[in-house]
């Protein structure tokens, strides 16, 4: 490193031509230098061996044994890599995405990661080798693959992670080539293995057997005789197994061999759904309609994404990498994850599948697009109703396997070191005079979090001085992060849905889980989940263009932190210099001027992050501020909802939220003026404990100011930069200026959506499941006269005690005196329910204290202490069946981890749940590169056969915190896809944000009803008896395991309200 810095000695930048050099075959480019060849800017620091001069205490410290540690392991992977590298060797630079998979092979073998002292666990290995296979096969590598498949069936230790699948890999490719002998030794391997084959390895034989003509009829029939033997059917194999390109109508012309009048008997009704939650909604006749005013024109061909050599890949992760670098873990990441998703569309489009998903896509949007036809089907239901009217060709859905996290790492990491060794620039653009010398455009870097050693990659200076300079200001996304232009692809399976080509995972899961796919793949009961996200996902979304035109003004001139703009970075506070050598400052100065440095850098950091964010969320808005698009939806692993393109939806801040606006709109109706008003009034923060009447009465008194604010946003008495959520309530006056300015308000068309929020939603599941009335007043639960607030209730109780404890003398509670809010208790009083512990909690109360300019902040301290304490006692009193249930749930889920085991549970829909809390491991990935750690996860479903090894594996402490507010969380998620399927039904347009519901002004009433009553109908069935009941089948059956007595007799215990 100190060589690199020493020859990279930057001086003015001047315009000059970056250069992107290809390696030669030794991966190095030789550059006239005077210097060892052997030192490379990728030479990591023999710091190891560093000793300071004049030290006077011999043990070196803890960072140098650590550094030391980090070369010994170094030494050790890199002979591992030494001994790889030998049947490799380095392609040039620009090379198809074929032969970088064909580098995948290389560098994540699966025979290299198998003798890893077994820490790959089975489930694991057959996704690698299965990946590892068909990348061969898709690198058009069949012979490699067929070696390497011989070599792990000739070893049993080898042996043993293989499946049927696996050697149905090789059966699919002989069968191409029509090579019925070699399937038959393929099916003698399987014989010697123990294995019996599956409707996949038939399929094949049968696909293989109608492209050899010379194919005899008796061959055909022995086939299909063993098929029965088997208890398999050919009708399995046309409504189970997926095809590719022309196999469908290989198999079918080998059965016309023997049964010239064959045809598939596939059903043509659409599955049901038995889970009492749901099973009326599935039986009645839907009567939804799609208005969609905008016509739809879908061209499937620009959906496409073209297939662009991985060289332009590299140069826009280098035209877009920030001046101070990116962690090497997060860049891998995301260059392994990219070669993924061109490679599953490649395979697509090799499969043949294209032509076949725009023809029926086409078909799908031409329903949705239809104004006045109605429909008994749901779009789930559409989709696989026209797939089977289609069904001869390629299957939409492969089969593929995924990549796993560490593969997609490992190449990603390879692309990186491809990257900081093969692209340079010419060292004489400073001067002409210097030598001409090609030095690297990147460099790698290390830097300590706490005690990790993290490596970056940096760009050179020189590079970024260019960049900024030369390059015009241009943001580049790709097409998955932004929202769509067509409708989205129902989600049909737990592979498919959401976009056209990119890959997209139905369930969002931590880095390296497996088990959540291995329980979704198994469970039967999910098609209220996928009808939901389908629901949320067919919300047609438009720009509010005038409101997008403010703020972009203020946003360019020089933001605003009170409407939550964030300035430019040259409101940025100036970076304090000093010389640390001065003798004229004294200790406590420099000690003073650096905390000042750093909280300049800090606060440089802070204010780049949110304006970036900012602009980001602009720029997209802006770029669609003329389209109709939409949000595909998925979920995370305890079923909430999240729209897919993560940069700007309607989940964001105030502002996202802000220039959104229904694509369909609807005449306000006879009360939909109203429910403008008092959404207006919501927005503003105020008036929480008056009845929807008196809130509509406070919208009418204040009208005039709501005109102002429509007519003059920046110029008027600016009434509205005061309320809670200022952009949102901007955009409110306006459409109700809008309103009242027609000729008839009723019949007004409003695209506005009007929200409805859920009164501390986490509290209201708990006061619900214990029955306790209290509580439940507390939450709007019960009928009130006027709406109740457990905010303002709670610091209302608090207050109470603080003034009981100042009359008694106490110092802080004088102090708080006046400073008690609804502000400074709300997030304490949410996150309760959710888990957060009384230091988490004082962490916010200390953060809202901070913000009121008028108190004392040599207090904070001690106030946000006494306060917390007080809220949860109070809490306490409030909810008293709510502590009962979550010390129930805390004690199951800590007797179940400490069992063996994770936590897991059914939602009432049916939807399995898994935490993923493990004990981190770190997994060292060979590079050539440096050594690099990634944090790893035990999720494979091998993990949990013997509790032994599990023990040691299980975070205990995050299995027991976590398992009441997700329990919680998946309650919340349930009670949402229960309301969107109803509203689906009723025809209403809805979308939610977690406990939010909106909809438009003219359904408000009825979306109400339908929520409230499937809250009803969500708590009227016996939730905490059949969590209990599912929890002792799960985890109380066979031999008990330590702890389960216990755990059996406390489940026993279920509390009586349900």
């Amino acid at each position: 490193r100190i060589l690199q810095l020493q020859s990279d000695v930057v001086v003015d930048v001047q315009h000059a031509k970056v250069q992107f050099v290809n390696a030669h075959s030794s991966g190095k480019v030789k550059v006239a230098s005077d210097r060892d060849p052997k030192s490379t800017p990728s030479d990591i620091p023999k710091s190891g061996k560093t000793v300071a001069k004049g030290a006077s205490d011999p043990k070196p410290s803890r960072w140098m044994e650590k550094l030391t540690n980090e070369k010994k392991n170094l030494k050790k992977w890199q002979h591992v890599q030494q001994k790889l590298q030998k049947n490799v060797k380095e392609k040039p630079l620009q090379k198809s995405l074929g032969q970088t998979v064909s580098q995948l092979t290389s560098l994540s073998n699966p025979e290299r990661l198998q003798e890893d002292n077994g820490e790959i666990e089975s489930g694991e290995t057959q996704q690698n080798i299965r990946s590892y296979l068909e990348a061969c096969v898709f690198a058009g590598h069949i012979e490699k693959a067929h070696r390497f498949l011989l070599s792990q069936h000739r070893l049993m230790k080898r042996r043993r992670p293989l499946n049927t699948d696996i050697y149905n890999i090789m059966i699919r490719v002989w069968a191409k080539k029509g090579a019925l002998n070699q399937i038959g030794r393929v099916f003698i391997m399987l014989e010697d293995a123990g294995l019996k084959p599956n409707l996949g390895s038939y399929c094949y034989a049968l696909e293989c057997m109608g492209r050899n003509p010379d194919c005899s009829p008796k061959t055909i029939i022995r086939c299909l005789n063993q098929m029965e033997e088997d208890g398999l059917s050919v009708d399995d194999v046309f409504s189970q197994c997926s095809f590719r390109e022309d196999e469908r109508d290989m198999v079918l012309k080998a059965m016309h061999i023997v049964e010239p009048d064959y045809q598939p008997r596939l059903s043509m009704t659409t599955d049901g759904c038995s889970l009492p939650l749901v099973e009326d909604f599935y039986k009645q006749v839907l009567q939804a309609r799609f208005k969609l005013h905008h016509i739809l024109s879908v061209e499937i061909g620009n959906s496409i994404v073209s297939f662009k050599l991985l060289v332009i890949l590299l140069k826009s992760y280098i035209a877009n990498m920030s001046p101070s670098g990116e962690s090497l873990k997060v860049l891998a990441k995301d260059l392994g994850n990219r070669v993924y998703t061109k490679y599953c569309v490649r395979q697509k489009h090799q499969n043949q599948i294209l032509e076949k998903l725009g023809n029926i896509y086409n078909a799908y949007t031409e329903l949705l697009a239809k104004d006045t036809k109605e429909f008994g089907l749901l779009p789930r239901e559409h989709w696989c109703q026209l797939e089977k009217e289609q069904s001869s060709g390629p299957t939409l859905e492969g089969g593929e396997t995924n990549w796993l996290y560490s593969v997609t790492l490992e190449l990603g990491t390879y692309m990186v070191d491809l990257m900081v060794k093969s692209l340079k620039i010419s060292g004489d653009i400073l001067n002409p005079a210097y030598d001409k010398k090609l030095i690297p455009i990147l460099y790698h870097m290390y830097a300590f979090r706490s005690t990790r050693q993290i490596g970056f990659i940096k760009p050179h200076p020189i590079l970024t001085q260019i960049q900024q300079e030369a390059m015009e200001t241009k943001l580049t996304f790709d097409s998955y992060v932004m929202p769509m232009l067509c409708p989205p692809v129902p989600w049909s399976s737990i592979k498919f849905g959401a976009y056209l080509l990119t890959p997209t995972k139905l369930m969002r899961t931590v880095e390296g889980a497996t088990q959540h796919d291995t329980l979704l793949e198994k469970c039967q009961t999910l098609h209220p989940v996928l009808d939901s996200l389908n629901q949320l996902g067919n919300c047609a979304w438009k720009i509010n263009k005038p409101l997008l035109d403010i703020i972009i003004s203020i946003f360019n001139d020089r933001g605003s932190d009170k409407l939550d703009i964030p300035p430019p970075l040259s409101e940025a506070p100036k970076m304090p210099h000093f010389n640390p050598q001065d003798p004229t400052l004294t200790s406590s100065e420099k000690a003073h001027l650096k905390r000042e440095a750093v909280n300049a850098r800090r606060k440089y950091s802070e204010m780049y992050s949110l304006r970036m964010s900012s602009l980001y969320k602009l720029s997209i808005a802006n770029h669609m501020r003329d389209e109709i698009f939409w949000f595909p939806h998925s979920m995370d692993f305890r079923g909430r909802t999240y729209p897919c393109p993560p940069y700007f939806n309607h989940l964001g801040s105030d502002v996202a939220r802000a220039i959104l606006v229904f694509a369909e709109g609807k005449p306000l109706g006879p009360k939909g003026l109203d429910w403008l008003k008092i959404h207006l009034v919501n927005l503003t923060g105020l008036k929480k404990r008056e009845s929807l009447q008196g809130r509509l009465e406070y919208a009418n008194t204040i009208m005039e100011d709501i005109l102002d604010a429509a007519d003059n946003p920046l110029n008027g008495n600016k009434w509205w930069m005061n309320a809670d959520e200022p952009w949102q309530a901007l955009a409110c006056c306006t459409e109700i200026a809008n309103a009242v300015r027609s000729p008839d308000p009723t019949q007004f068309i409003s695209h506005f959506p009007v929200h409805q929020d859920g009164s501390c939603n986490g509290l209201q599941h708990y006061a619900a499941l214990g029955r306790d009335v209290i509580g439940a007043t507390s939450v709007n639960l019960m009928p009130c006269e006027v709406p109740q607030d457990v905010y303002s209730g709670v610091a209302q109780q608090v207050e109470e005690f603080r003034a009981r404890d100042a009359a008694s003398g106490m110092k802080i509670a004088q102090v708080l005196e006046g400073f008690i809010s609804r502000k400074v208790v709300k997030q304490t009083v949410m996150t309760v329910v959710y888990g957060v512990t009384r230091y988490g909690g004082r962490l916010q109360i200390e953060k809202r204290l901070k913000e009121i300019d008028e108190f004392p902040k040599e207090h904070v301290w001690d106030a946000s202490h006494y306060l917390v304490r007080l809220v949860f006692s109070g809490l306490k009193e409030m909810f008293t069946g709510t502590r009962e249930i979550q010390d129930w749930l805390t004690e199951s889920a800590r007797l179940i981890s400490k069992s063996g085991h994770t936590v897991e549970w059914l939602t009432p829909l049916g939807l399995p749940v898994v935490q993923p809390y493990r004990r981190t491991r770190h997994q060292v990935v060979s590079l050539i590169l440096r050594v690099l750690k990634i944090i790893g996860i035990y999720l494979s479903a091998g993990s949990f056969d013997t509790p032994e090894s599990g023990r040691k594996r299980k975070n205990t402490v995050k299995q027991k915190n976590a398992f009441p507010p997700n329990f919680i969380h998946s309650l919340d998620s349930t009670h949402m896809m229960l309301t969107a399927l109803h509203c689906y039904s009723a025809g209403l347009t809805f979308v939610s944000v977690h406990d939010c519901f909106w909809t438009h002004a003219l359904t408000v009433d009825t979306m109400n009803k339908v929520c409230r009553e499937q809250f009803v109908n969500l708590h009227s069935q016996p939730i905490l008896k059949e969590l209990s009941k599912f929890l002792l089948e799960k985890y109380c059956d066979g031999p008990l395991h330590v702890g389960i007595e216990r755990l059996f007799g406390l489940l026993l215990t279920i509390n009586p309200y349900s």
